[in-house]
């Protein structure tokens, strides 16, 4: 149902299943990850009205599980990058892991992947220092067309790239012209 990404590292797509509604990824060496991606596999959809919140779990000093809530995917959102460089000396928040008894190691952390209900995601609020995106934000956002922005198409960037170029190995200094 999920796959983990960390970048220089092999797709996670074997998760544990720690409860009927709760999924875990072991990131170890975790203290090197700087982000980490969250994604659903496209094999099995959240049952409609259904998303997943996504926590971060790393131990404390004292060997303590530290739960971060991250931010969430859903069917229409199904993918999110999250930086975690910043979250591995803060405090934890409110979680639903909290009664279940998840073996931690020093330095391995967890990805925790919560099914709830969207109006419960809608409510949540994500460590800052997250920096939540995803494929699906970075288009909308990039691609929008903006009425008081002048628009070039790539097409036309690369064929006045490719006459320049011509131009300048035939002459030089026609630039200067």
């Amino acid at each position: 149902m999920f796959g983990c990404l960390v970048a220089g590292r092999l797709v996670q797509t074997a998760v544990q299943q720690v409860a009927e509604d709760k999924f875990v990824f072991d990131l170890p060496d975790y203290e090197s990850i700087n982000h980490v991606v969250v994604f659903m596999l496209g094999t099995v959809p959240f049952p409609e009205g259904m998303g997943g919140s996504v926590y971060f779990c790393f131990p404390d000093e004292n060997g303590v599980a530290v739960w971060q809530l991250l931010g969430f995917v859903t069917n229409e959102k199904p993918s999110a990058i999250f930086k975690i460089s910043g979250l591995k000396s803060g405090k934890g928040s409110q979680h639903p892991f909290g009664a279940m008894n998840i073996p931690q190691t020093p330095s391995v952390a967890q990805i925790g992947i919560s099914v709830e209900r969207l109006e419960l995601l809608a409510q949540q609020t994500p460590v800052a220092s997250a920096a939540v995106s995803s494929v699906n934000s970075f288009t909308e956002a990039q691609m929008t067309p903006n009425p008081s922005e002048a628009f070039i198409p790539a097409k036309v960037v690369l064929k006045w790239y490719e006459n320049f170029q011509r131009r300048l190995t035939q002459n030089p200094f026609f630039w200067k012209t």
